[in-house]
């Protein structure tokens, strides 16, 4: 079978090494210049995009933010997987609120702001402490502003002043103290089949994830059940087909929805060896009709994404059950650039091999592996 991934990153490049094995072949295309390329090693393949097009048995995405006449394109085939409709639901803030307040799923008070004006009246309705957020084109911590008092209003104002708030409206939230932020990732088949992972726990710092512990401690049978609950309830709505990511903030016995990513996620990078089958197979699965894989865990892991910095030595390998996977990217500020798995019998363990490795991992590109990571993992 052939897929085509719209987007030519560390995504679809992990998705075309879990293609292998079950004979499916994976090209993905470079939207910022139309190319179809290897998602391997990047190199241009010599096949026109409609060609590309014709020729898939399947297309995805390895991201939602897909230029729209491409997205267009690709969408009059028929083939793709997830839909459009699925894919502007986690690329446009706006019209996910409104999915989540059509399906009654809780996520955090918020108000549409398309006018700097209304600002003033956003922080009368929620407080002063809100987090704003351009309803496009942000991830990673870009394209958000926080206000911690109503002080701060006129310096957010000039920030905005030159955006087009008409073409891209604000979301702009109540800020809320929560315990944590956790995650589900799982997949849906054309026929309706579920395979859904644990949920984990995301460790963030300046706006990226950086740590993720699957199975997250400290999981209640309650709280599983709300998070599975919400997300059949959107992937029975959008009609659903591949991998879907739910992200929630926990306050309490209550799970909101702070974001879906309608693809492979990087919170279910920890699959690749602590579960059945990861989440790139499974989503390869569910778009070319082939059963879903199970997603029993193996073992309890980490995942440590590398960040700004080049890949550490390799000399960590030596500590048990360290997996090290690479993006083939040269480093800059805030680029992802790999990760690292490790996997262990208990959390005890995890965080034993993690203080192994700190020697390999500097505070400065790790930050949340000495601190809060290690902590995590001491509760069981």
């Amino acid at each position: 079978m052939n897929v085509l991934i719209l987007g030519s990153g560390q995504l679809a490049r992990m998705m075309a090494l879990a293609g292998v094995p079950l004979g499916i072949e994976v090209s993905a295309v470079d939207v910022s210049n139309h190319k179809v390329v290897n998602p391997l090693d990047k190199k241009r393949l010599d096949i026109h995009l409609e060609t590309a097009i014709e020729a898939a048995d399947a297309i995805s995405v390895e991201f939602e933010h897909i230029p729209e006449a491409l997205l267009e394109q690709v969408n009059r085939s028929g083939k793709l997987m997830p839909s459009s409709e699925s894919i502007a639901a986690g690329a446009d803030r706006v019209k996910e609120k409104a999915l989540l307040d059509k399906l009654n799923i809780a996520n955090c008070p918020y108000v549409i702001v398309d006018d700097i004006a209304q600002l003033d009246q956003a922080v009368a309705t929620l407080g002063e402490t809100l987090i704003i957020k351009a309803s496009r084109d942000g991830y990673d911590g870009y394209g958000q502003w926080r206000l911690s008092s109503k002080e701060q209003l006129p310096e957010i104002k000039q920030a905005l002043a030159e955006l087009d708030l008409k073409k891209v409206p604000l979301v702009v939230e109540k800020m809320l103290t929560f315990e944590r932020e956790v995650s589900l990732v799982g997949a849906r088949g054309k026929n309706g089949q579920l395979a859904l992972y644990p949920l984990v726990e995301n460790l963030h710092h300046q706006g990226q994830l950086h740590t993720c512990v699957a199975p997250a401690p400290a999981i209640t049978p309650a709280l599983t059940a709300q998070a599975q609950n919400i997300f059949t309830a959107l992937v029975n709505e959008l009609n659903y087909i591949g991998v879907l990511a739910v992200e929630f903030f926990q306050m309490g016995d209550t799970l909101l929805v702070n974001e879906i990513a309608p693809r492979v996620h990087n919170s279910g990078h920890w699959s690749m060896q602590g579960a059945d089958t990861c989440q790139f197979e499974n989503h390869l699965r569910a778009i070319c009709e082939l059963p879903l894989g199970s997603t029993e865990v193996i073992a309890p892991s980490v995942m440590l994404n590398v960040i700004g910095c080049d890949l550490p030595s390799k000399d960590m390998l030596s500590v048990a059950r360290t997996h090290l996977h690479g993006y083939m990217k040269t480093p800059r500020a805030k680029r992802k650039m790999g990760h690292i798995n490790i996997t262990a019998h208990n959390y005890a363990e995890l965080g034993e091999s993690m203080q192994k490795l700190q020697k390999w991992l500097p505070n400065s590109y790790f930050p949340t592996l000495n601190s809060e990571a290690l902590r995590l993992l001491q509760i069981k």
